[in-house]
């Protein structure tokens, strides 16, 4: 089996499991979600991305009960100690700015040149106190 491939099915099994956790910890059903992976100087973004995309979002999506909208996210490179920007948005509606946010999350020990950081994000909200407004205006 391929590293691709073994990347893949962690991205499933990683995705079922972190997204059920989450959810148990919320007050509500989320409403938003977001993804994102710190790879260690050792690896490539390209294994960020193995992880992602291809296959951790369905069980997310399994597990909140939907999920129109793609979930946002971001990978990098970084030494131990580094950090990564979690995106997150409406899992219906990505035009509600309301719901667009970032979380900056680090973890003091990691990643090591051969790690990877897997963060899946989720709120039942929107940011506090937003003032930006609804969303495009139709003309």
């Amino acid at each position: 089996m391929s590293a691709d491939v073994r990347q893949f099915q962690f991205g499933a099994e990683l995705g079922h499991t972190l997204s059920t956790e989450l959810m148990s910890m919320l007050g509500a059903p989320p409403v938003c979600y977001g993804k994102a992976a710190l790879i260690g100087t050792s690896g490539a973004m390209e294994h960020g991305a193995a992880v992602l995309h291809p296959t951790l979002g369905k069980p997310v999506r399994a597990a909140i009960g939907g999920g129109k909208f793609l979930m946002p996210s971001n990978h990098k490179v970084g030494a131990l100690g580094g950090q990564i920007d979690l995106p997150l948005g409406h899992k219906d509606k990505p035009w509600s700015f309301d719901h667009i946010d970032t979380m900056t999350v680090s973890v003091p020990d990691a990643p090591r040149a051969d790690e990877i950081i897997l963060c899946i994000g989720m709120s039942d909200g929107t940011r506090a106190h937003p003032r930006v407004g609804k969303g495009p205006n139709p003309t």
